[in-house]
């Protein structure tokens, strides 16, 4: 009989002590001696000087994978045989704090550098033209999970709105306090999508609901879900997990 494991649930102050554990042991066992030069004259036990040399890294690896990203190089789609069932929940929470959206008045707040401004039911979301894709979700824990997921084009749904597509990044705040952004290229990419359903039901609550990004081209941490709002913006606006140290871009 296999060992069944136990998930162990921290707390956001907890996660965060995690993450630098790991972003200073990852420096101390894993630079390059060109690395090792940048911290010439600094002690590896310095806490700010190890964060400050492993944000410059991340940033530098950020406008890599940029310049790399193909904005129409389509990620793997999959028959509707090969979905994961059941499909993991995944998120900085237990299942039982999924937020509860009211989706009576539930609205889609738009901001930032776009021409129209007002808010979005869901019914004028779905009103515009949708796009379905069947994909692998890649987690940064290590699993991955094939799913359907159909929606608005999040270019399309750019254009309605009159947004800056010259603009650098794409951002999004969600009910369940996360956020996170991405950037234009990615957010025009044809398989980016404002994602309403999952399979061929709107999106349940474990999964999302009312609306969720859904990036293939991406890990799984640049999938927000209960999204409230999206801003397009010149401002770098971080995320909930980049803002901790993990890698803005992470594309896949």
């Amino acid at each position: 009989m296999s060992e069944r494991k136990t998930r162990i649930y921290l707390e956001p102050a907890q996660r965060t002590q995690v993450v630098n554990l790991q972003r200073r042991l990852f420096l101390r066992s894993g630079l390059t001696v060109g690395a090792m030069a940048m911290l010439t004259g600094c002690n590896l036990q310095d806490g700010d000087q190890v964060d400050k040399v492993l944000w410059a890294l991340s940033r530098w690896n950020d406008r890599v994978q940029a310049w790399l990203f193909g904005g129409q190089r389509l990620a793997p789609v999959y028959r509707e045989d090969q979905i994961t069932h059941p499909f993991p929940f995944n998120a900085f929470y237990p299942e039982y704090n999924v937020p509860d959206v009211d989706l009576s008045d539930y609205r889609l707040e738009v901001s930032g550098l776009v021409q129209k401004k007002q808010p979005w039911t869901l019914e004028a979301l779905r009103r515009l033209p949708q796009r379905s894709d069947i994909t692998r979700l890649i987690c940064i824990e290590g699993w991955s999970a094939i799913g359907q997921w159909s929606g608005v084009p999040l270019k399309t749904f750019l254009e309605h709105i009159g947004a800056d597509t010259t603009a650098k990044y794409v951002a999004f705040k969600c009910a369940d306090r996360y956020y996170s952004s991405i950037d234009m290229a990615t957010a025009l990419h044809p398989q980016t999508l404002l994602a309403l359903d999952f399979g061929k039901t709107p999106l349940p609550p474990d999964y999302g609901y009312p609306l969720r990004l859904r990036v293939p081209t991406k890990l799984g941490f640049k999938n927000p879900k209960h999204i409230g709002e999206l801003f397009v913006t010149n401002q770098y606006p971080g995320g909930y997990w980049e803002d901790q140290g993990y890698n803005w871009f992470s594309g896949i």
